[in-house]
């Protein structure tokens, strides 16, 4: 009995020695740092959630969420706050590098962080929310009925000709809906909410110190280490849990966006989704049109199914989308049916159908008339070439098939009653013929009718019967 005690001892000892630098390694706390650079829309939001998730997985103390960001789309905007406030770890929101900004959607997330941080030269605010429908921007900077909000200081004081403020239902809704975040946000991290409403209904900006004495922000930092080092000791909620942040000297990891959010990142831009489009829907068409060709077919396959794809993870109007295809659909079969009237109805259709495509306009997320215009020229010009073509081939004579054997010379091989062989194109074929012939004449061919030709002769076709 004491042999095996001592035996068992021992090998509880041994397992305890080889485990607890693995335990000890991996309960090693890290910062887990992603830098959201650019539009917020899909791919940043798909980018904050996985981010989350490895944080999550790892135990990490905390996750620095480093922003330099124009805005984006109030979709992705409200996961990526909604992300945050279920996270189980404490999120730091940073606006970094010097020269950076939070402006618009940024300046919502920065609000809904545990933690939030500026480097020195950064700025946020500018939050007033886009107006809703209108047209892409025109080539001479006449931006329509659709504005980036930022530039609306005092909105109200827009008029439309009876004196109504433009689109004051509307707009109002949605200000007072953006108001309403904000300040539900301020209230939750103990910020100043007041200034919060004015950046959003009066599109006001703040410095990195101007928002620390504004009480704005909680921290500025010019590094992550010194951000660290300086949220150490907070104490946050997380999920309803009060946490004291035990930050300073943890190593950071800085999580880089895989493939696929970097393949969002392209495509979920308009101008792109419908390139990809137009590529898949004439890549199919003329997969149909050259059957074999394999290539055509699978790149256009591909395209359509990545430019739809696209579109569903932004808000589009659907009305906009249909009208685009219709137009797209009228404009090929102008090329095989020319009538001009299905050309130019395809091009307005298109036009109309990309002008309301997208229901909201964000920073980064606007249908250019550079890339609209253009793609309509080349899908009519594509129609109008293919038209000509098939148009110059209908004049042509057939080469082919029965038709094409009308008028071929022919030699009478032999002949009894009114039939017999003739010889036509170097093959032997029956035929028939209403006047009289012999061996040896010349003949030409009228008909040709289950495999049998109709035959005359070649001066008759020609000058009309010589008696």
């Amino acid at each position: 009995m004491t042999f095996a005690r001592v035996a068992l001892l021992a090998a509880a000892f041994v397992v305890a020695a080889v485990l607890s630098p693995v335990s000890s390694a991996g309960s090693e706390k890290v910062a887990l740092s992603v830098a959201i650079d650019g539009a917020i829309g899909p791919a940043s939001s798909r980018q904050l959630k996985e981010a989350l998730d490895a944080a999550a997985r790892r135990d990490a103390a905390v996750l620095i969420l480093q922003l330099d960001t124009p805005g984006g789309l109030v979709t992705s905007m409200r996961e990526m706050i909604a992300d945050i406030l279920a996270s189980p770890v404490p999120v730091i929101g940073y606006v970094a590098p010097a020269g950076g900004h939070a402006a618009s959607a940024g300046t919502y997330i920065l609000y809904a962080t545990h933690v939030a941080a500026m480097a020195p030269g950064t700025n946020l605010g500018a939050a007033t929310p886009m107006e809703i429908g209108g047209l892409p921007s025109l080539p001479d900077g006449d931006k329509g009925d659709q504005k980036e909000v930022g530039d609306q200081k005092g909105g109200g004081d827009q008029k439309e000709a009876g004196g109504r403020p433009a689109g004051d239902a509307m707009m109002a809704k949605v200000t007072n809906d953006a108001v309403a975040l904000i300040r539900s946000l301020a209230e939750l991290r103990g910020r100043n909410g007041d200034w919060g409403e004015k950046a959003v209904r009066e599109a006001a900006s703040l410095s990195a110190n101007a928002a620390l004495q504004e009480h704005v922000i909680d921290l500025v930092a010019r590094d992550t280490t010194e951000l660290l080092q300086l949220a150490d000791g907070r104490t946050v909620d997380v999920a309803g849990k009060k946490v004291v942040l035990a930050t300073k000297g943890l190593p950071v990891e800085t999580l880089e966006p895989g493939w696929f959010i970097q393949l969002l990142s392209v495509i979920t831009d308009p101008n792109t989704a419908v390139i990809l489009m137009l590529v898949g829907v004439y890549g199919i068409v003329f997969e149909f049109t050259s059957p074999g060709a394999v290539a055509p077919g699978v790149i256009g396959t591909t395209c359509l199914v990545l430019g739809l794809y696209a579109l569903d993870l932004l808000p589009i109007n659907y009305t906009g989308l249909a009208l685009m295809l219709l137009g797209v659909i009228f404009l090929i079969i102008e090329a095989f049916n020319p009538t001009v009237v299905l050309g130019l109805g395809g091009v307005v259709a298109f036009l109309f159908g990309a002008a309301m495509l997208l229901r909201v306009e964000g920073p980064g997320f606007a249908l250019s008339w550079a890339v609209i215009g253009p793609a309509a020229a080349l899908t009519l010009g594509l129609a109008l070439l293919s038209g000509t073509y098939l148009w110059a081939a209908r004049r042509k004579p057939p080469r082919v098939g029965g038709e094409a054997m009308r008028g071929q010379p022919a030699e009478i091989l032999d002949w009894q009653g009114g039939e017999g062989h003739v010889l036509a194109l170097g093959e032997r074929w029956r035929a028939r013929a209403d006047e009289p012939v012999a061996a040896g004449d010349s003949v030409e061919v009228t008909e040709i009718a289950d495999l049998v030709l109709t035959v005359r002769r070649r001066d008759a076709g020609r000058n009309g019967a010589r008696q």
